[in-house]
């Protein structure tokens, strides 16, 4: 569809204006909307947040630099002077319309507090690189701390669950068909044991992006010490970068936003597995359902699975941003800015999604609805068919060729899909399988708990031993 140019000036972008805006009114996101947004991740994002680290590293590395004798001590101490003051955004926007550039901006409202003999040597021998890039990895590094904390309450929810339906049957599916038995348990087992590793992949990814550099320009370090960097790194729980050009490297961003990408296909993995439970024919889970929740607006039976289909779409939108924080890693030369426009959405959008999706997947999970008779109806409404390789193995032992006994179970198999017969009847009746197999052991053969007999196993190397 095309707007005329007046609906696009007057009724849609002011509309798309407003749904960036939080309950007070300031727009303190640019990107993702607020539906989808929890409010300690959006506080790291916010431009108050910004120009308070931006702040801190420009007073830290005033500190290092007086300390090495480079500017004088009180004009150190001014500078933290405007500790508790709170940067002015409007201002600063008002600044940075004149110079086009957002690190001076901040450095001429900065002036305006501390005065601009005192401030004069803010930003000594530094670069805008410095700061952007320094106060970037912090940010992540807090979101990072959020979405860990997120994590363990979702790995949380899966252990409670796993334990409690460990010994719950469930048919086991490949391609979408039945295979062989499990247990629920098992289910959220695998879960945890998939959320575990991600856990540990963003505890690397954390350390991974927890450098800073203060360098200045090109990153020689020409005009700023690299004790200043060491200093300023070490307050703001950095580390400094081994080397950088006039950016930190952006593979480190690369790992970053790659890992947030797999933990995103990790929460779509679950969210699908409870989409397929909840579907009518299957019916072995459902999201919790609360009073007075409608499901259709034209259908009054409805109960859809709508929180986990909305994280399938809130994992596509995290993943989105791999592929461009894998295209920022090739820069020109010492530097340019075409990391930086991707960075700015990429950065809140990202991690503001995935610490909702997570916080949205253990609630889903907390409250799930489980149906074991509907899971033990599932299992057995082909009448034993899901026992045929057990049946297989047996003839194989007792002295049958594997394409014999493969034959012989398969032709009875399909007299189950075909007529709706009952397997265990129908190798009774045939007389190549009674030649190797008595009815006993043909009657073994169907027992549930052999399946479920090592679940104890792979609870214990999921979990640890109790």
């Amino acid at each position: 569809m095309v707007f005329p140019l007046f609906t696009l000036r007057h009724v849609v972008l002011p509309l798309m204006t407003q749904a960036y805006l939080l309950p007070n009114h300031k727009i303190r996101s640019a990107h993702m909307i607020p539906r989808y947004s929890r409010p300690d991740m959006v506080a790291i994002w916010s431009p108050e947040t910004k120009f308070k680290i931006w702040y801190e590293i420009e007073a830290h590395a005033c500190d290092a630099m007086a300390d090495l004798g480079v500017i004088p001590r009180e004009n150190a101490e001014a500078v933290w002077k405007a500790k508790d003051v709170e940067f002015d955004v409007a201002r600063i926007d008002e600044i940075e319309a004149v110079t086009k550039h957002d690190v001076i901006a901040f450095l001429t409202h900065l002036a305006e507090h501390v005065g601009s003999d005192m401030a004069r040597f803010v930003h000594q021998g530094m670069t805008s690189s410095d700061v952007l890039d320094t106060c970037f990895n912090v940010q992540l590094v807090r979101a990072s701390d959020l979405l860990l904390a997120d994590m363990d309450r979702l790995l949380a929810a899966l252990k409670t669950r796993a334990m409690e339906h460990k010994d719950t049957p469930r048919i086991g599916r490949s391609h979408g068909i039945h295979a062989e038995p499990t247990t629920m348990g098992l289910t959220f087992a695998r879960f945890y044991a998939e959320m575990d590793r991600n856990r540990a992949r963003l505890i690397n990814a954390r350390a991974e992006i927890a450098t800073g550099a203060i360098s200045g320009a090109v990153g020689t370090f020409a005009n700023v010490d690299p004790r200043v960097e060491e200093h300023v790194c070490e307050k703001l729980g950095l580390t400094p970068e081994p080397i950088s050009t006039q950016v930190i490297p952006r593979d480190r961003h690369a790992m970053f936003f790659a890992t947030l990408g797999v933990v995103a296909s990790g929460i779509e993995n679950i969210a699908t597995e409870i989409r397929h439970m909840q579907r009518t024919e299957v019916l072995e889970g459902a999201e919790y359902f609360s009073v007075g929740q409608k499901g259709s607006s034209a259908m009054p039976h409805k109960k859809n699975p709508i929180l986990t289909e909305n994280l399938t779409g809130l994992a596509r939108l995290v993943r989105m941003s791999v592929i461009p924080a894998m295209e920022n890693v090739a820069l020109w030369h010492e530097r340019d800015i075409s990391h930086s426009s991707v960075e700015r959405t990429i950065g809140p959008d990202t991690t503001i999604t995935l610490d909702f999706a997570l916080n949205r997947l253990a609630g889903v999970v907390e409250k799930m609805i489980i149906y074991p008779e509907n899971m033990m109806a599932n299992m057995h409404k082909f009448r034993g068919l899901i026992m045929s390789q057990r049946v297989l193995l047996a003839l194989t032992q007792a002295g049958v060729s594997r394409e014999d006994s493969y034959s012989y179970v398969q032709r009875n198999a399909l007299k189950v899909w075909d007529n709706n017969a009952d397997f265990k009847t129908e190798l009774l009746a045939d007389a190549d399988v009674r030649k190797a197999l008595s009815a006993e052991e043909i009657e073994e053969k169907f027992d549930l708990g052999y399946h479920t007999k090592h679940v104890d196993t792979i609870f214990a190397r999921v979990f640890g031993k109790a």
